[in-house]
């Protein structure tokens, strides 16, 4: 085993002040849009990914790598949001074992009602709280993050 390299405190206070601020952003979020429209942060995500789609559908394996979330995940997500008439599945049509995933006339309307108010709340509690500078920083080096773990991922990227 190599030499362990502790954090020093600059390193530690970064670490520490990310850890809580990801959970609670991220508790927030899921609260704000349970009450304003129903819709779990992962739903939300869901139709927005299926709506900036070509045809508002995806293949469900492509949909989870875009999400981060596991195929059996959802699976039970998409079958919720399917009983509730905000998506449809069906057969790709080049490919037999492949299922896509279609946001429905009501899924573009529920998300078009969540939006503004999950804008919102993203400004309140995030946005408008850092600077223009903090606010660059935050996405070069998070991105930088994602990239890393993205390219230990086989096949490279997972969104």
């Amino acid at each position: 085993m190599g030499h362990t390299r502790w954090l020093d405190e600059e390193e530690m206070r970064a670490w520490m002040a990310f850890v809580p601020a990801a959970t609670l952003v991220a508790r927030e979020l899921d609260q704000q849009l349970k009450e304003d429209s129903g819709l779990s942060h992962l739903q939300y995500e869901i139709l927005i990914h299926l709506n900036a789609a070509e045809n508002g559908a995806l293949r469900m394996t492509e949909l989870a790598e875009r999400l981060i979330n596991s195929k059996s995940g959802l699976t039970y997500q998409i079958g919720q949001m399917e009983k509730a008439g905000l998506v449809t599945r069906r057969q790709c049509e080049w490919s037999k074992s492949g299922v896509l995933a279609e946001i429905t006339a009501e899924g573009r309307s529920a998300l078009e009602g969540a939006a503004p108010g999950h804008v919102e709340k993203v400004r309140e509690i995030l946005i408008d709280v850092l600077t223009p500078e903090e606010r660059k920083a935050i996405a070069d080096g998070l991105g930088r993050v994602r990239d890393r773990i993205a390219e230990r991922k086989e096949g490279g990227t997972c969104w």
